[in-house]
């Protein structure tokens, strides 16, 4: 109740509790008529103000005043809604239109009827709000409840909150539309941070504690979109007109193909031909996808937003949808295949003497692992001398590529798998077979380069300049092994890639281009539309500008497959020495990484892992040492290593 004037502006009010206030003008914003009133008289009049206080009953007044297009004070709102202008109606109709959002607005002292379109848009408004608190409620629920151990089934609606989550976890501060996932986690009182979202989406089961961040944060996407599996579907049904009707059919030859046990992606094979007057022909049959898809087709566009399969510890990422990929695109045994059949025949040193290149169709005999041709190069299987001509020609191969001036590094290489929640790490063996495989696909990649420079086509040539290397006796102060290739991998310049031909320092070739995996490489697809339109006589799908354009706008997708693989394969060779944290390894000093600091590279022999590491002493580069780690973080990229010896028992950590 106000009682009497503070100074020049104020008023002296008492609240029902008999607590005066000193209160400005523009605080006021209602007087009540009547009175005078007592401040125990307050509660009173509050009940006689509650029983008229029914949001509902604006919405006749407004209908009225609507069509009528007229405004109202409290006064005159209280005699349209109860009829009478007692003071506690007066101010109950005060208090309505006050707190009303739907169907008045204020102007000065009166109250205006809002448009019918506009009450219509505000209802609309709050039942977008209303729904979509629901929605966030019932969200949290299913939340606590998966927290709590039940199952739950995710709705479509919870998704993008479950993104930003994602993004947020992933991303950081760098996350678009965080807002979301701050909202969740605050709901939760959870951290407000992207750790806090990771541990969620743990605890959700919507991420294992593995999740792969650096595939995350990459601009590769993971899942195919409904639009490229409904064109791949199509694909599968109804097989599109093959524009090569003319293939060769090579189905009388033997044809193996050789893989891991693992692959799925089969996109080469090899046959050896005896030719009537007592030569042999190679034959390297490559998968040829392009029989299903054509330049600028939804499927092309997806394999070049993705530019390659990446090969990670956990699985594969495919450049097309898997049904394809293994499917119709892949040398299957015992199938029909389509393929680009590269015949080549060798002279005695082992260079190419003759060469044609054929879209063909081969029906593969056999399905090998590495391990099955070398234990039949190993037991002379009489049944198959192919296999051994074609290991035979391999070598002879290899011996002509080191005679042009190869350069050949051999150092251990880590295979890491995952399986379930089991980390392997194994070392790739240099097998015979491994070398059969290698050098056949570099005769490929030779022979295309070679048709391709000939026909003056414009083709992804790849080619590396001469490096200069350590000199002789610098090699010699290194020990024969690992740590003198090492010093030669460090002075190799990267390869390139480029629309003409040029040298390949390290594969001791004139011309080069991969054409040997257009399943799993853009490039290598590039490759083969160019030289199979040429070998239709067909206009060349792309000029040589038009591709390095091509080449330059997936660069930068090829180098992010490529650290996100590397990365990826750190993370599980931390995760696999944290699991072994109590056992001994034998290493190797490769060479110094930053010497003044103490950093150093070793590889742990038995792992084929390369790490860093810290020495508190004098070592030197070749030097042979037991090492234990003390500390792994995958997650922060961290390893720390102590060398078992009595004279360095003080923890290395890198």
């Amino acid at each position: 109740m106000a009682e009497r004037p503070d100074g020049k502006k104020n008023w002296i009010v008492i609240d029902e509790n008999n607590q005066s206030h000193s209160i400005p003008p523009k605080q006021i914003s209602y007087e009540v008529a009547g009175g005078p009133y007592k401040p125990s008289e307050i509660p009173k009049f509050r009940q006689q103000v509650e029983q008229y206080l029914d949001p509902s009953s604006l919405e006749v007044a407004w209908e009225f005043l609507a069509e009528e297009g007229e405004s109202v004070e409290p006064v005159q709102m209280a005699q349209l809604l109860f009829s009478e202008q007692s003071p506690a109606q007066c101010y109950a109709a005060y208090l309505l239109l006050c707190e009303d959002k739907l169907y008045f607005k204020q102007k000065g002292e009166r109250y205006e009827p809002r448009s019918a379109a506009m009450v219509a848009e505000l209802k609309h408004q709050q039942e977008v709000e209303r729904q979509r608190e629901q929605e966030w409620q019932e969200f949290l629920g299913r939340v606590q409840q998966r927290i709590s151990g039940e199952p739950v089934e995710w709705l479509n609606t919870d998704q993008s909150r479950i993104d930003a989550l994602e993004r947020f976890a992933a991303l950081g501060e760098e996350a678009n539309h965080r807002a979301p996932a701050i909202e969740t986690l605050a709901a939760l009182k959870r951290p407000e941070t992207p750790q806090g979202a990771f541990q969620l989406l743990v605890d959700l089961g919507v991420w294992t504690e593995h999740e792969n961040l650096f595939l995350r944060r990459s601009q590769i996407p993971i899942q195919f979109s409904t639009k490229v599996l409904e064109v791949a579907q199509r694909s599968l049904n109804s097989t599109p007109p093959d524009p090569d009707s003319n293939r060769l059919d090579l189905t009388h030859l033997k044809v193996y193909t050789i893989d891991d046990e693992s692959t799925q992606e089969i996109d080469d094979g090899l046959s050896l031909e005896y030719l009537p007057d007592g030569r042999q022909r190679v034959w390297v049959h490559i998968a040829d996808p392009t029989r299903l898809l054509s330049p600028g087709d939804e499927l092309d566009l997806e394999a070049r937003r993705r530019c390659t399969t990446l090969y990670l510890p956990t699985g594969i990422v495919p450049m097309f949808p898997p049904e394809l990929a293994t499917g119709p695109m892949s040398l299957v045994q015992g199938r029909l295949c389509c393929a680009l059949s590269f015949a080549i025949i060798l002279d005695e040193t082992g260079a190419a003497q003759e060469y044609s290149i054929q879209p063909s169709t081969i029906k593969p005999t056999y399905r090998l692992t590495y391990e099955d041709v070398d234990e039949m190069l190993l037991l002379g299987i009489s049944a198959e001398p192919e296999i051994s001509s074609l290991a035979e020609w391999a070598k002879r191969r290899q011996q002509w590529r080191l005679s042009q001036g190869a350069i050949s590094i051999s150092m251990p290489e880590a295979v890491i798998k995952v399986r379930g929640d089991e980390v392997q790490v194994q070392v790739m063996e240099d097998s015979r077979s491994r070398q059969v495989v290698a050098e056949m696909m570099i005769l490929a990649g030779e022979v295309g380069a070679r048709y391709a420079q000939t026909h003056s086509l414009p083709l992804p040539f790849r080619n590396q300049p001469q490096p200069e290397l350590p000199s002789d006796e610098e090699l010699l102060l290194l020990p024969a092994g690992p740590a003198r290739a090492c010093a030669i991998r460090r002075c190799m310049p990267k390869s390139e890639m480029s629309t003409m031909p040029a040298r390949h320092a390290s594969l001791g070739l004139d011309t080069y281009a991969q054409v040997t995996s257009p399943i799993r490489r853009y490039t290598d697809l590039l490759a083969h539309f160019q030289l199979k339109a040429h070998l239709r006589g067909d206009p060349l799908p792309f000029s040589a500008q038009e591709l390095l354009d091509v080449m330059l706008s997936i660069s930068s997708i090829v180098s992010e497959a490529s650290l996100v693989e590397r990365q990826t394969n750190r993370y599980w060779a931390l995760e696999f020495l944290r699991r072994h944290s109590s056992e001994v390894w034998q290493a190797l000093m490769l060479r110094w990484l930053r010497e003044d600091e103490n950093l150093g590279l070793v590889l742990l022999e038995e792992l084929g892992l390369e790490l860093p590491m810290r020495f508190r002493r004098s070592v030197e580069p070749g030097e042979r040492l037991e090492l234990k780690v003390t500390h792994s973080d995958p997650r922060s990229d961290i390893i720390h290593f102590q060398e078992m010896v009595a004279q360095a028992a003080q923890p290395a950590a890198s």
